[in-house]
């Protein structure tokens, strides 16, 4: 008979073994995707970045190198819960806003309004983004260790997702989406793009930008593609996608909290609303909050990280595109709007 301290040795051997056998398994998965990634990357169209990179076109989008891997390896090897909840953005859109926002709803019973996380970290140190973190990782073993549930961000276009997240049989994922008028979008990603272009490169002209975005590359890109994407999404299956405008948040900021939180299953309850709890949110997410931290007035950049916290913070403000573009190119953008979302049900009016 097998003593009981052999039986223990035996079962710690066993699952030693078993973890040996796993890492093996995800190391042969992940190298089969990285010599597919290193296959295809060269094979794409290309065209000319924002700042420095160029941007590659990968299913019908236009990605950097990096969000391709990102994507590839989400893809590949990402296993979604049913609890997780994706906040989703096409880049200068409201990203910032809409992680502190979900951020302060789902763990509105965890932290003093005064002494909140918000106030010493970059909603993005809180809101794990998803295929950067991955791409950086080279894995997903440290998503994959988050407790549930879950809360990430990505830039991604709804299609690029794979269908255990997308589709809505399996139940899994939610998003949380935001979108704005593409005039404002263009010009605070020029203004973006020239803090992150390096020093021995001259700005980036507005006129070629314009260009850039009206021909639909720029980062994640087409804009217009990438809102129909989750536009449709969310008609289809109204549960799984909620699609929010950035100047309906801007124009009622406590109704669309209470839309968000109702959609992730967390309304505000009636004492929850006669403690101002809604109004709280607002007021530690709005953009003259935010902006003020001293966690999010940091200048510091570096290689691994070229971006600074107060990159993130501009002006916050509607229809501040008046004061850049001419009215012809205003007029060309609003054709191309016109005509993209026609017949979709879609509009920024």
């Amino acid at each position: 008979m097998i003593s009981s301290n052999l039986a223990s040795s035996f079962a710690m051997e066993n699952s030693k073994n078993f973890g040996i056998q796993k890492e093996l398994e995800l190391n042969e998965g992940y190298q089969k995707t990285y010599k597919k990634m290193d296959e295809l990357l060269p094979t794409l169209p290309r065209s000319k970045g924002w700042w420095l990179d160029q941007l590659l076109r990968y299913q019908a989008f236009w990605l950097s190198n990096h969000g391709i891997r990102g994507s590839m390896l989400i893809d590949d090897h990402f296993n979604p819960r049913p609890t997780d909840i994706i906040v989703a953005t096409s880049p200068k859109c409201g990203t910032t806003w809409l992680r502190a926002l979900v951020f302060s709803i789902i763990n509105r019973n965890s932290f003093d309004f005064n002494n909140h996380p918000l106030s010493k970290a970059n909603p993005r140190d809180l809101v794990h983004f998803l295929e950067a973190h991955i791409r950086g990782d080279r894995s997903t073993v440290s998503i994959d260790g988050l407790l549930s549930p879950r809360l990430l961000s990505t830039h991604l276009p709804y299609s690029l997702f794979p269908k255990c997240m997308t589709d809505d049989a399996s139940s899994a994922c939610r998003f949380v989406y935001i979108c704005r008028d593409p005039k404002d979008v263009l010009v605070s990603k020029w203004h973006f793009a020239n803090k992150l272009r390096p020093k021995e490169l001259p700005p980036l002209p507005l006129e070629e930008a314009f260009e850039l975005f009206s021909n639909g590359v720029s980062h994640y890109g087409p804009f217009w593609d990438h809102v129909l994407g989750y536009w449709k999404a969310s008609l289809e299956w109204p549960k799984k996608v909620l699609c929010l405008k950035y100047e309906d948040v801007k124009k009622e900021p406590s109704g669309c909290v209470r839309k968000v939180a109702e959609f992730l299953g967390v309304p505000f309850s009636p004492e929850e609303e006669k403690k101002g709890i809604v109004e709280e949110i607002v007021k530690l997410c709005s953009f003259e909050s935010l902006s003020n931290q001293d966690v999010n007035k940091s200048d510091t950049r570096s290689r691994e990280n070229p971006t600074s916290n107060s990159d993130f913070f501009r002006k916050g403000e509607v229809g501040d595109w008046v004061n850049h573009l001419s009215p012809q190119m205003s007029e060309i953008l609003d054709k191309i709007t016109e005509q993209k979302f026609q017949d979709t049900g879609f509009s920024f009016h």
